[in-house]
């Protein structure tokens, strides 16, 4: 029962944060990753040759605005709302080089739909899209602890890479936009590019401890530095220093309970707290260009269930504060007879679902008893 556990929790851990991190969080483009988590983590029943092949899907609508953490009702009441529909499917690819450190690739991809107004010429709403490849990426990870040491919990460490392998010109057609309102291909707002065109670093971390049978809590921490300062595509926005998009950094962190239901086996659930969010200042480099700062604070609850070495696991995060903190291009172009604050549009919750199978080195079949 306790494997079971440490496998179920790891799952909820690795696969519902490293592997459905948001691909953009409405209009605050805080992207999908998948970093060095395991694809069901593994604690101290990682060992030397596993395989780890997981799957994960994720899906938002946005369209509540807010300015800082104001909502502003009226833009619903008034149709004006922007509307961010996303679908991101990830998969994931782990293997354990000893029974401690381990290594992950994920290959996301993304389709994206936006509805607005003020993009099509404030008269009629239209929608743009982008779907396709999104970023890759690929790093390391190892335990702090092994055999005795880590029965009661653990905590990994991680490195990662972020390729830019997504298109950050992805482009779509625009309405009422041209010489005599015709229409233009132009790329699509930054909260749907399909990538940031940065090469980024991870550094990521998640944990476990044992409270009592069948009850832990766990953690998991990540940060993505992106170095570069613009990527060159247009925004057509109206303020010149909001011409370029900018190419910025990405945090979030998770933690919570996970309780086993020791009477139906394989059956547990989580209930646990989440922040994430897109930076106004990038730790390294400059931070120039346009960006939609903000975070959002969500309760996570969940459910899991695993079946031999195949575990299923349904998160949905609730947002209770939605943040659209000012950027720096507010912050330079305010005047004291103008105040600039921008707004971004947010999802009430996200739905991720995710499948993942352990296969150990020494397994000769699909489900093992435990």
């Amino acid at each position: 029962m306790k494997k079971y556990i440490l496998l179920a929790v790891f799952t909820l851990g690795s696969l519902v944060l490293f592997c459905q991190l948001s691909f953009a969080q409405g209009c605050v483009a805080i992207r999908q990753f998948s970093g060095i988590g395991n694809a069901v983590g593994q604690l101290n029943v990682q060992t030397k040759g596993d395989l780890n092949v997981g799957l994960s899907y994720r899906y938002f609508k946005s369209f509540r605005h807010f300015r800082g953490t104001h909502e502003e009702p009226d833009r619903i009441e008034n149709g004006t709302q922007v509307i961010n529909w996303s679908h991101g499917l990830d998969f994931n690819i782990g293997y354990s080089f000893t029974d401690r450190l381990f290594g992950v690739v994920s290959i996301p991809y993304a389709y994206n739909e936006r509805s607005s107004l003020y993009e099509h010429g404030r008269e009629t709403r239209h929608k743009s899209y982008s779907g396709g490849l999104a970023d890759i990426r690929l790093g390391a990870g190892y335990w702090i602890l092994s055999g005795e040491k880590a029965a009661k919990g653990n905590i990994s460490l991680g490195l990662g890479f972020k390729l830019p392998t997504g298109d950050y010109n992805a482009k779509s057609t625009f309405y009422n936009v041209g010489p005599n309102k015709t229409s233009e291909v132009r790329p699509v707002d930054q909260s749907i590019q399909l990538g940031d065109g940065g090469f980024g670093i991870t550094l990521e971390s998640q944990g476990l401890k044992e409270f009592k049978s069948s009850l832990f809590g766990y953690y998991n921490a990540f940060y993505l530095f992106n170095p570069r300062n613009t990527n060159g595509t247009q925004t057509f926005r109206s303020r010149a220093s909001e011409g370029i998009m900018s190419v910025p950094d990405q945090y979030a962190l998770r933690a919570g309970l996970f309780y086993g239901i020791e009477k139906v086996h394989g059956l547990g659930f989580s209930l646990g707290g989440r922040l994430e969010g897109v930076p106004v200042r990038d730790l390294i480099g400059e931070s120039g260009g346009f960006r939609r700062p903000g975070y959002v604070i969500s309760v996570e609850p969940g459910a899991s269930y695993m079946l031999g070495n195949v575990t299923a696991t349904l998160n949905v995060p609730v947002a209770l504060v939605r943040n659209r903190t000012r950027s720096l291009t507010d912050i330079s172009d305010s005047t004291p007879d103008n105040f600039r604050h921008g707004d971004a549009a947010f999802a009430d919750y996200l739905v991720n679902f995710s499948l993942a199978w352990r296969i150990p080195k020494k397994a000769p079949v699909l489900f093992n008893s435990l």
